[in-house]
């Protein structure tokens, strides 16, 4: 860089690191234009210094590249404690003050700025939802290089510079993000430029790749597949120059991968560029206070001048810190940005505070999804047929990836093909830019299906699609999506708080698959049985979440037509992979799902004014209610059973709880004011008390469900330690229809002999009995 082009960076860094105080200390006297007072300085101080002023050099200098090179970029901060960088940043921009009125480009606007952040009734203190060009929160540390990649997936102008804290580097999802450059294909996707921001500490303790010796620290990243190049030091002048220098080499690299895969056809796997930046933490900050040293320590991580409202010398110094920047150089009178620094960031939307892909909803298209009804299984009777369900689905999702081949995608922890949606590969294959060898399936960088044992990198990377603008499933084994439980809480809070910000435009839904469920997980065993996500998601706010449990095919084509062609929420449908009755034909199976709940009269025995009703959710427990009412039409015919199935699961709670919940009327239609009820769930049984608490009869319901009993074992055996299979649910009837407590005592006698019959069965042979293997509807029992 010329001197000047030097000066006018730094003064542009020594801007953002002002706003940056301003906002973590100052409640009004923005430009400090007289002594520093105590009613000027806030009462609580919130806020994160440390690895600020790393964060706002690399914006600024990134800044010059993206003008200077016309480039699209966004920025992605691993360091979500850098909340004031990015505001200061977006707000040098201009762009804040665009979605913000309010806080304008003045002294008053300054005010403002600094006023609301960690402030009641502000904005939070890290990079939320509402700061512009953000699509990552980084509240919770590692998730930074996996949404950028999949921020730069089917984007093949885009540059995601992604700084990783070397606090987030210790974590075990930013550890295997490091692997996401195997996947990225120069040819078609964008770029990502990992910068690893070492200033040596976190909250309280040294980062460990900051201990590594040099060697030992660029043969990891050598090692991953990159080809790092160091910056170091505390000097700014020197520090300027060498980053760059850095990021025009890393940027001429980038442009020369892309050349080669994009006009010279080389197909091989690139060494991407990456950069490691070395200063020191809480840099330009107070070097000591109170005698101890702070600059360059773990000491500087949050607010090295914690008492400056009420210790004079505190005070002192926090203003001697603010005006070492000199800001009288950086604003006018008026309290805006000087024009000469305005003018080294860029223009419009190539601001990256501004770029409409930190803004995906802008960008959404919908999805080309041919007619879900052309893939239905003919249904001639209730349960007459079987299908797999999530096979079925195949078809489907196999045509909606070729129709819309630049903005969807599949993840999956190397479940597509376990989980029956193998018919993906007739039209794409896995994403792959590794070594290839004779004999391995359906791989080719150009693939759509994203495949890697890390349920952690399929997550973030289709977190990161949906945010800039496009489509996608991911699916997985019911037991493991746990994994990502926290990820999960994430996105969900992200969607809550974007519900609220009139700019921030709807995205597509994140849609999750989980199949190789916990009732059919008996060859796996008890590893692999857990339902509990379900529990976990519907913590989150109503308006967000939505839980689906189709009963057969046709349900689970009609239920993932709308997720996919839903926005801004988590639909979370579960479907077993393996042979179903087919309940419904497609005419059916549309109304059934639009209702989300509703009673079959089909199975029912007099289900006008029913003694008993049985409900069921979830594909297993609707068999064994089914079977259970059938068997109780044939024992007791004068037995009047009303069937309910519920598919969308929120449908339970009442209409005050969530979007989709009944009112209490239309409750009371379905599952009486006073009848017993058995309800037979998919997962935990207390799931659906918690849900049905406020409605009339709650206090009648008893619920079946899984209990933590499970092993290798038959599929029937699975749902008799649990107590969900049909003649159990049979005995409960006896036990709760008030007329039949004395009368069907050998009948209940007989239920159990039932069960310890079965029992013996699968462990004699290994297998369970033929009239349970090959059950189906009765044909004088399919009618009402």
């Amino acid at each position: 860089m010329s001197e000047e082009d030097l000066a006018r960076i730094d003064a542009y860094w020594r801007a953002a690191n002002y706003l940056s105080v301003g906002q973590i200390y100052l409640l009004d006297n923005p430009l400090l234009r007289e002594p520093l007072a105590p009613e000027h300085v806030k009462p609580r101080l919130l806020g994160h210094w440390g690895t600020t002023p790393g964060l706002n050099l690399l914006y600024a200098h990134l800044n010059r590249v993206i003008r200077e090179r016309d480039l699209d970029a966004i920025f992605v901060t691993g360091p979500g404690h850098g909340g004031p960088a990015l505001v200061a940043n977006a707000y040098l921009e201009g762009t804040y003050s665009e979605v913000y009125p309010a806080v304008g480009q003045d002294v008053d606007g300054l005010r403002r700025l600094f006023r609301q952040f960690s402030f009641p009734g502000g904005i939070p203190s890290h990079v939320a939802p509402e700061v512009p060009g953000s699509i990552h929160e980084g509240g919770e540390l590692g998730y930074a290089l996996v949404h950028a990649f999949g921020a730069a997936f089917d984007n093949p102008d885009l540059l995601v510079a992604c700084v990783v804290g070397d606090g987030e580097a210790e974590t075990g999802p930013l550890a295997a993000s490091w692997h996401s450059n195997k996947f990225l294909n120069p040819a078609r996707d964008g770029a990502v430029l990992p910068i690893l921001h070492l200033n040596g500490y976190k909250i309280a303790a040294p980062t460990v790749l900051a201990r590594l010796p040099e060697e030992e620290l660029e043969a990891l990243f050598v090692g991953h597949g990159y080809r790092p190049y160091v910056v170091a030091g505390d000097d700014p002048a020197t520090v300027h120059r060498e980053l760059a220098l850095t990021l025009e080499t890393v940027c001429d690299e980038i442009a020369e991968i892309q050349r080669r895969a994009r006009t010279g056809g080389d197909r091989t796997r690139p060494r991407w560029p990456m950069v490691i930046l070395r200063t020191p933490k809480g840099w330009t900050g107070p070097s000591e206070v109170d005698g101890r040293q702070v600059e360059g320590t773990w000491r500087s991580h949050q607010v090295p001048l914690a008492e400056t409202r009420s210790d004079e010398n505190h005070r002192a110094q926090l203003e001697q810190w603010l005006r070492s920047y000199r800001p009288e150089e950086l604003f006018d009178e008026t309290g805006a940005l000087r024009p000469e620094l305005r003018a080294v960031a860029p223009s419009g939307t190539r601001r990256m505070s501004a770029n409409p892909v930190a803004n995906g909803g802008v960008l959404l298209k919908d999805l080309a999804i041919p007619d879900f009804r052309s893939y239905a299984v003919k249904v001639a009777a209730p349960g007459e047929s079987f299908s797999e369900p999530t096979r079925v689905l195949g078809g489907l999702i196999r045509d909606v990836m070729a129709a819309n081949p630049t903005n969807f995608r599949m993840t999956s922890p190397d479940e597509t093909a376990s989980n029956r949606l193998a018919a993906a590969f007739e039209v794409t294959d896995r994403t792959w830019l590794a070594e290839t060898v004779d004999g391995d399936d359906h791989l080719s960088p150009d693939g759509r299906v994203m495949e890697v044992l890390s349920e952690h990198l399929c997550q973030g990377w289709l977190e990161g699609y949906l945010l800039t603008g496009r489509h996608g499933l991911f699916n997985c084994y019911e037991a493991f999506i746990h994994i990502v439980d926290s990820m999960f809480n994430q996105h969900a809070k992200w969607l809550k708080v974007t519900r609220d910000i009139p700019w921030r435009a709807p995205i597509a839904s994140l849609n999750y698959l989980l199949s190789s469920h916990v009732w059919r997980q008996d060859h796996n065993g008890f590893s692999h049985q857990d339902p509990g996500f379900i529990d976990h998601v519907v913590n989150k706010k109503a308006d967000v979440i939505r839980v689906y449990l189709p009963p057969d095919a046709n349900c689970l084509l009609s239920v993932m037509d709308h997720c996919l062609r839903s926005r801004n929420y988590v639909n979370v449908v579960v479907s077993g992979k393996q042979p179903t009755p087919d309940w419904l034909d497609m005419e059916s199976a549309i109304e059934h799902c639009t209702r989300g709940i509703g009673v079959w009269d089909w199975a029912s025995v007099g289900a006008d004014d029913p003694e008993v009703v049985l409900g069921c959710a979830g594909d297993v427990p609707t068999l064994e209610v089914v079977a259970a009412a059938a068997l109780l039409g044939r024992h007791l015919p004068d037995l009047r059973v009303r069937v309910v199935n519920v598919v969308d699961l929120m449908r339970l709670q009442d209409e005050h709880s969530h979007p989709h919940g009944l009112s209490s009327r239309d409750f009371d239609a379905l599952f009486t004011t006073d009848k017993p009820v058995i309800f037979a769930y998919h997962g935990y049984p207390w799931l659906i008390h918690r849900l049905t608490y406020r409605q009339t009869n709650h206090d009648n319901f008893h619920v079946r469900g899984y209990i933590e009993e499970g092993t290798t074992t038959t599929p029937f055996d699975m749902v008799m330690l649990n107590n969900l299979d049909r003649f159990q649910l049979v005995v409960d009837v006896l036990d709760r229809v008030p007329r039949l407590a004395e009368s069907a005592g050998v009948l209940r006698q007989r239920m159990l002999d039932e069960r310890i019959r079965h029992r013996a069965w699968t462990r004699d042979h290994g297998e369970d009995l033929p009239d349970v293997r090959s059950w189906q509807v009765p044909d004088d029992d399919a009618t009402s």
